[in-house]
C-alpha cells in the first residue's frame, strides 16, 4: 500500500510546486482533482485532451517526481434536479473518463449524486427516514427513475473508454452515503460501480469502518484517509445531525481532523489490517480538511501518522512460522 494525496489542498500553488512539497514528504502517488468539487487547479481535462503538448508536460512532471496517479477526482452531482448544474457536473466526469483514457488510469473518484424529489425539483432532496410516506415515494423516484438509469448508462461510457473503477464516496447528502446504499446500486448496475472508502463521513453516523471495511470486501476502489471528531458533549445535547458550518468547530456534534487527531494509531491500524484483509491493498489517499491546522502542518501530522499505521510490502505467500 502506498501513500497518496488529494493535490487540491494546494490548489493555490502549481502543480510541479504541490508535486515537490509532497515528494519531500515521501508520497509516493497523487489523486488529481479535475472537475466537480474539487476543481481544475492543477489539471483541466478540456485542456489537456486538446493539446497533445501540455498532456506531455503533464504526464512529464508526474513522472519527474516519482509518482503515479492513483486515481483523477472529479466530485459533482450528475443528477441534480436543474439539468444545467447535471450537465456540467455530467460533462466533467465524463472528461475524467477521456483523460484517464489517455493516461492509463482506470479509477475515477466521485459522488453518486442525489435528485430532487420529483422530475421539476430545484434542489436535490436527501431522504433520511420512511415516514410519512411521502419520503419513500420520492426515494423511488430518484432510484428507479433517476439514479439507476444514469449510472447504467455512464458506466457503459466508463468502460468504453478503459475506467474499470467508478469510486463512489460514500457522502451523507447524496443517495449513494453507507455500506448498503453503495452495495444496492452495485448491485443494480454492476461492479465499475465501488466505493472510496472515506472513513470520515461514516464514523459521524456511528457506522464502524473495519465493520464497513468486512461488508465491502471486493467492493473498495480507493481510500480517503481523512479522519473525524465525535464531540461527545455537543453529541449527548444534540445529537450527530449537525448544520452549523464548520468553522464553528467548539459548538458542532462533529468535525473533520487530520488523521490521528479523531481516533488514535491502533484504531487506524485496524482499518488497514482489514482492507489488506479484504483485498484493497492500493493507496492512502490523505484529504486534508482539517480546520484547526494550517495545510501544511495538518499534511505533515497525517503524513507521520500514517506512516506508522501502514502497510508497505506486498503480504507474503506463506507465513515464515509455519
Amino acid at each position: 500500500m502506498k501513500l497518496s494525496v488529494i493535490t487540491n489542498c494546494y490548489g493555490n500553488k502549481s502543480f510541479d510546486e504541490a508535486l515537490s512539497i509532497f515528494e519531500k514528504l515521501g508520497i509516493e502517488a497523487v489523486e488529481v482533482g479535475c472537475g466537480g468539487y474539487p476543481g481544475k487547479a492543477h489539471c483541466d481535462p478540456a485542456v489537456l485532451l486538446a493539446d497533445d503538448g501540455k498532456l506531455e508536460e503533464f504526464k512529464a512532471t508526474v513522472a519527474g517526481h516519482g509518482m503515479e496517479i492513483a486515481a483523477l477526482a472529479a466530485h459533482g452531482n450528475p443528477v441534480h434536479p436543474d439539468p444545467d448544474i447535471a450537465k456540467m457536473y455530467d460533462d466533467d466526469f465524463k472528461n475524467a473518463v477521456l483523460l484517464a483514457e489517455k493516461l492509463g488510469v482506470d479509477t475515477i473518484i466521485t459522488f453518486s449524486g442525489c435528485p430532487g424529489d420529483h422530475p421539476g425539483a430545484k434542489y436535490p432532496n436527501w431522504v433520511t427516514c420512511p415516514w410519512p410516506d411521502d419520503f419513500l415515494k420520492i426515494l423511488d423516484y430518484q432510484w428507479n427513475e433517476v439514479l439507476i438509469p444514469y449510472w447504467k448508462e455512464t458506466v457503459k461510457f466508463a468502460n468504453a473508454h478503459g475506467v474499470t473503477k467508478i469510486a463512489l464516496e460514500m457522502h451523507p447528502g447524496f443517495c449513494v452515503y453507507n455500506p448498503e446504499t453503495l452495495l444496492r446500486l452495485r448491485a443494480a448496475v454492476g461492479d465499475t460501480i465501488g466505493a472510496n472508502f472515506d472513513p470520515s463521513h461514516l464514523v459521524w453516523q456511528g457506522i464502524q469502518p473495519v465493520a464497513a471495511i468486512r461488508a465491502l470486501e471486493g467492493a473498495i476502489y480507493h481510500f480517503h484517509a481523512k479522519d473525524t471528531k465525535v464531540d461527545e458533549i455537543n453529541t449527548a445535547k444534540y445529537g450527530v445531525l449537525d448544520t452549523k458550518h464548520y468553522g464553528d468547530e467548539i459548538h458542532r456534534s462533529w468535525v473533520f481532523r487530520a488523521c490521528g487527531y479523531g481516533h488514535g494509531t491502533q484504531y487506524w491500524k485496524d482499518m488497514v489490517s482489514n482492507l489488506r484483509l479484504v483485498g484493497y491493498d492500493k493507496v492512502m489517499s490523505i484529504e486534508h480538511e482539517d480546520s484547526l491546522m494550517s495545510i501544511d502542518e495538518g499534511l505533515e501530522k497525517a503524513v507521520g501518522f500514517l506512516k506508522e499505521c501502514i502497510i508497505k510490502e506486498p503480504k507474503p505467500g506463506t507465513m515464515s512460522w509455519a
